[in-house]
């Protein structure tokens, strides 16, 4: 009889476990990363003065950023032609021609980008067409 024989056993790490909770993480900062990455855009809109709109639907939101890029309800038209923009705009916007329309546009986009959403929009059927604006600053009187 051996006392105090050494026992030669190999370890090993199930690591299995560990890759499928690293994938499962992987798949949510994923799917959560894409839906984050448009609603930071950052649109400096022009001044007016303030009214009221009744909302009776939500609106269709065309937006333009200072570089000239559309995005319809923040998923960007990645084509800036006009033929992509109504495309974009008839998926997203659907069979309500009706519905109300904001156009949102940063206070430095260049005005032929305005011109050519508003272009596809009345191409596409849509009427009721609102420019979003901030409201104006009150100015002190010297």
């Amino acid at each position: 009889m051996r006392i105090g024989a050494a026992r030669q056993d190999d370890f090993e790490i199930n690591v299995i476990s560990l890759i499928d909770v690293m994938l499962t993480l992987l798949m949510f900062f994923v799917m959560t990363t894409t839906f984050v990455q448009h609603s930071t855009m950052k649109v400096a809109l022009p001044e007016a003065s303030e009214t009221v709109l009744d909302a009776q639907r939500s609106p269709l939101v065309v937006m333009i950023d200072a570089n000239s890029r559309f995005y319809v309800d923040n998923n960007e038209v990645l084509n800036p032609s006009i033929d992509t923009l109504k495309e974009a705009i008839n998926r997203i916007g659907g069979d309500d021609r009706e519905r109300t329309v904001v156009l949102r546009a940063d206070a430095m986009t260049p005005h032929q980008a305005v011109v050519t959403a508003m272009d596809a929009l009345g191409q596409v059927g849509f009427t009721h067409l609102s420019i979003a604006t901030t409201p104006a600053k009150e100015r002190a009187t010297k």
